[in-house]
């Protein structure tokens, strides 16, 4: 299951090549909240593939593969969760979103709002923030954190601007700003053990089922767009 939901959003990605009437590259950033800074990197990026069109309004389609440097989880347990526990990764990101387009010919203005998909592979566990958290969450001295987790498909909501100035039909260069809210289950359990104050060494089970990938955070991009010259 885990391979098929996979296989399926990299073939989504892949095959918007062949229906994107822009191509561009870009250095994009993603910053998330209680995350790691993502460096600027050029990933696998194929946005605003119309699926429907009337006037300013569309419904567009995209998708991204990007390389997470770490990202942080949510949970109802009262542990202190402002430092990533997941991470690095690959991701596989796909957006569905309305589109509002304004401006001119040259300049145009973008309004994004609407849904994404995602799902993350190569997936690594951040045990020395793992280990830093538990150290106040089962009041130890020391901790070393031994737990497991499942990859499961994430979703979230998804909003954003763009600004695409073309210089003429064929080229022009983009700026734009998303921010994303989602999450994708963990169901991170597992077992730390420790000392405490009064040097006393226990192994507690920690079950954190109800964890979740916070998929939070602000992608700025800046790029290059290459036209085939039909534009909105």
């Amino acid at each position: 299951m885990k391979k098929l939901a996979l296989f399926t959003l990299v073939s989504i990605l892949l095959s918007l090549n062949a229906l994107s009437q822009d191509f561009g590259i870009s250095a994009s950033f993603f910053l998330p909240k209680n995350g790691y800074f993502s460096a600027p990197i050029s990933p696998l990026s194929i946005r605003g593939v119309s699926l429907a069109s009337a006037g300013i309004f569309s419904i567009d389609i995209g998708g991204s593969l990007y390389r997470m440097s770490g990202m942080s989880i949510t949970t109802n347990e009262p542990i202190d969760t402002r430092k990533p526990m997941v991470g690095p990764f690959f991701n596989v990101m796909v957006p569905l979103e309305a589109v509002i387009s304004l401006g001119s010919k040259n300049t145009v203005f973008l309004i994004k709002g609407g849904g994404f998909a995602f799902y993350n592979f190569g997936t690594k566990l951040n045990y020395g923030n793992i280990d830093r958290a538990m150290l106040n969450y089962l009041d130890l001295e020391i901790a070393n954190s031994d737990f497991t987790f499942t990859n499961n498909i994430g979703f979230g909501y998804e909003f954003g601007l763009e600004l695409i100035q073309y210089l003429n039909r064929q080229f022009g260069i983009t700026l734009g700003a998303n921010y994303y809210v989602g999450g994708a289950k963990l169901n991170l359990q597992g077992t730390v053990k420790g000392v405490d104050a009064n040097s006393l060494v226990s192994s507690t089970s920690v079950d954190l089922s109800d964890a979740k990938l916070d998929y939070t955070g602000l992608e700025i991009s800046i790029g290059l767009i290459f036209s085939s010259g039909r534009r909105r």
